[in-house]
C-alpha cells in the first residue's frame, strides 16, 4: 500500500508533499524513510512517464517537487555519512543539448546516502567544463545521465578527449537514463549502462571494494 506521501508526489501535490515532510522531519522521523516513499513516488512516476500516463511536462514538474523536497530531506542525511566514510567521489552531468535531470539527482542522493562525495555540475552541460572538473577533482567515477540522442557524441566526446589527456584509466565511467542501451555504452567509451539508478549505486560499490582488495594485495 502506498503512502500518503508517495501518493500526494506522483499526483503533484505540491503544497501535502512539503508540508508532510516538514512536519514528520519536525517529529524526529527517519528522514531516510521519508526519502524512500519519495523515491517510490518518482518510480511510479517513470512506469507512468514509460505507459504514456503521464507526458514530458507532468516528468519535469515531478523533477521539480523530487528536487524540493530532498532539498528539505538531505540535510537531515548527511550527519549520518562522517567525514571519514568518503568512499568516493564521482562527478554527474547531463550533457550539452539535454535538461533532463531527474533520473540524475536520485542517483546523486543515493550515492549521498551510501558514502560518496557527490559533486553534480547541473544540465546542459558543456563538454569541456566536464573534463576540466575531472581534472580539478580526480573522481573515481563520472555519471552521465540522458534522456535525449542528440547526447550520445557530446558524451562520446568527452570520453575521447580524457583518454587523450590521460585522464581515463583510473576513471570509471557510468551511461544513465531511458535512452541509453548497452550499444550505448559501447558507442560512447563508457564502462557501464543502466536505467536503474540503484544499479549504477551497486556498481559503484562494487568497484570501490575491488579496488580496495587490490590495493590490500599490493596492487595499484
Amino acid at each position: 500500500m502506498l503512502s500518503n506521501l508517495t501518493k500526494n508526489l506522483v499526483e503533484l501535490e505540491r503544497d501535502q508533499v512539503l508540508s508532510e515532510i516538514k512536519e514528520r522531519i519536525g517529529q524526529g522521523e527517519d528522514p531516510l524513510k521519508i526519502f524512500e516513499e519519495c523515491k517510490k513516488a518518482m518510480d511510479l512516476v517513470g512506469e507512468k512517464y514509460k505507459n504514456k500516463e503521464y507526458f514530458l511536462a507532468e516528468l519535469m514538474l515531478s523533477g521539480d517537487l523530487f528536487r524540493e523536497a530532498t532539498e528539505l530531506i538531505e540535510p537531515y542525511l548527511r550527519g549520518k555519512v562522517t567525514e571519514g566514510d568518503i568512499k568516493g567521489k564521482i562527478i554527474l552531468a547531463t550533457i550539452q543539448g539535454d535538461i533532463h535531470d531527474l533520473g540524475k539527482d536520485i542517483f546523486g542522493m543515493l550515492l549521498k546516502l551510501e558514502g560518496f562525495e557527490v559533486y553534480d555540475l547541473g544540465v546542459d552541460v558543456n563538454p569541456d567544463v566536464v573534463i576540466e572538473k575531472v581534472k580539478e577533482i580526480q573522481p573515481d567515477f563520472l555519471g552521465f545521465s540522458a534522456l535525449l540522442t542528440i547526447t550520445f557524441d557530446p558524451m562520446k566526446e568527452v570520453i575521447e578527449k580524457l583518454e587523450k589527456a590521460g585522464l581515463r584509466d583510473r576513471l570509471k565511467i557510468l551511461v544513465g537514463g531511458g535512452i541509453t542501451t548497452p550499444l550505448v555504452k559501447d558507442y560512447t567509451g563508457a564502462d557501464f549502462q543502466t536505467v536503474d539508478a540503484m544499479e549504477g549505486v551497486q556498481f559503484c560499490l562494487e568497484t570501490i571494494k575491488a579496488r580496495v582488495v587490490i590495493r590490500a594485495r599490493g596492487g595499484i
